[in-house]
């Protein structure tokens, strides 16, 4: 008998039989409300027509076109339609399959092109399982440990986690500018660093939003020191956080840019965006791969990116978004063992704490599997996973933020009723 990897736990018992908009159909029958959208990925829901009907015709066409072999359309329109998105000045593009590869193109463009050694990243923040990302990965030890040595020339920065930190946002942005400016004087001298990685809003670290003053911050030193900025938008991008990408919040425009996840509605496919100068940087024979750019994954991505302009996805993120925080907040108001709700556009997130404010996992899984009860799922974040967060695909309506969170709502009751008691 051949079974999957015993630690490959599902985070729900759902045995998935189809997906429909923002909701997943299991085998029994029974309807569940999806707020996982497949970790970010289904961001048109699940099975949009326009874009089943990209990939079922794409399918019958050209599966696998080899793009540093044959150039196939579904990838040149996929250019042409995120021209169309990409911040001004980021017209080169190199694809790739998933988040980690991604990120590692970003990290190799950065270092082949300033000719420096190492790579700052933020506390908390997640890129990836791969060797290279997870050792840009500080958002739990999970996926750090146990397969050392990870690679050299990484150094940790401070994110301004205001909440961990019990400061304002003012204070805590302070502080973490001032670390970095202390990191670049002590550990890695500006010419040894080849770039700062950042994500506008932390993930796994717990769905923490970046903001203005700490993004200029970045900005201005890379700048001033000729290092590079990245930003890592695998999550945040595509109309996630009400905005195309999460940077446009914070109007401060990357050196690099990296995207996957919600790009392509469930098909694997990622890419890097950077200048045409600072692409062309890049080593000859650096950029490449074997599945990057799939013919179907580039259809289905083209459709994608219809759907998110012709539905106005992107803003219904927002006004969605804003309905989904109300109600949460309005919870977190009534249940002591909420310390903080926080998020932007449909990527929120609820921390559980204990009476003397410690992370509280034990509440946050109780509440998680109490949703699922309800016909709600939901995953967990944080380092020490004591975050429930949302995710719900962007062609979510009221009716659906509306029935979230009545599931929430008795969710929350079933998973702290007694928690204090403990």
């Amino acid at each position: 008998m051949t079974a999957l990897s015993p630690h490959l736990r599902q985070a729900t018992p759902v045995v998935a039989a189809r997906g429909e908009g923002v909701h997943l159909y299991g085998e029994d029958g029974r309807r569940y409300l999806d707020f996982t959208a497949g970790i970010g990925v289904t961001s048109t829901g699940h099975c949009h027509p326009k874009v089943v009907a990209a990939a079922q015709e794409q399918v019958g066409t050209l599966i696998h076109g080899q793009y540093t072999t044959v150039m196939h359309q579904p990838l040149r329109r996929l250019v042409d339609k995120l021209g169309e998105v990409l911040p001004a000045g980021l017209d080169s593009l190199f694809f790739t399959n998933s988040g980690s590869e991604a990120v590692e193109s970003a990290l190799r463009l950065a270092r082949q092109a300033t000719g420096r050694p190492n790579v700052i990243v933020c506390h908390g923040g997640f890129h990836g399982r791969t060797v290279a990302a997870a050792s840009m990965t500080t958002s739990g030890i999970r996926f750090r440990s146990g397969f050392s040595p990870l690679m050299s020339g990484v150094v940790v920065t401070p994110f301004p986690t205001a909440y961990r930190y019990g400061w304002d946002e003012e204070t805590a942005t302070r502080f973490a500018l001032q670390e970095l400016d202390y990191t670049l004087q002590t550990i890695s001298s500006p010419a040894d660093t080849a770039a700062i990685i950042v994500e506008p809003v932390l993930g796994e670290g717990g769905y923490v939003p970046a903001n203005r003053a700490f993004l200029e911050g970045l900005r201005e030193r890379a700048d001033r020191y000729g290092f590079l900025l990245i930003l890592d938008e695998v999550q945040t991008g595509v109309g996630r956080t009400g905005r195309f990408w999460g940077h446009d919040h914070f109007g401060v425009t990357p050196d690099i840019l990296v995207t996957a996840k919600g790009l392509a509605s469930g098909f694997p496919l990622s890419g890097i965006a950077a200048s045409e100068e600072l692409m062309t940087r890049a080593w000859p024979g650096s950029q490449g791969g074997t599945y990057g750019a799939n013919a179907v994954a580039c259809a289905a991505a083209c459709a994608t990116l219809d759907v998110v302009r012709d539905e106005k996805l992107v803003e219904n993120a927002e006004a969605m978004g804003k309905r989904l925080r109300q109600g949460l907040e309005a919870v977190a108001g009534r249940t002591p063992g909420i310390g903080d709700v926080r998020g932007l556009g449909l990527m929120l997130a609820t921390e559980f704490v204990t009476e003397d404010g410690s992370p509280d996992p034990e509440t946050a899984a109780r509440v998680q599997r109490a949703a699922i009860d309800e016909g709600l799922l939901l995953l967990l974040c944080g380092a020490w996973n004591q975050v429930v967060r949302m995710i719900p695909a962007l062609v979510i309506d009221e009716t659906g933020v509306d029935e979230g969170l009545q599931a929430w709502t008795n969710a929350v009751e079933a998973g702290t009723s007694g928690a204090s008691d403990r």
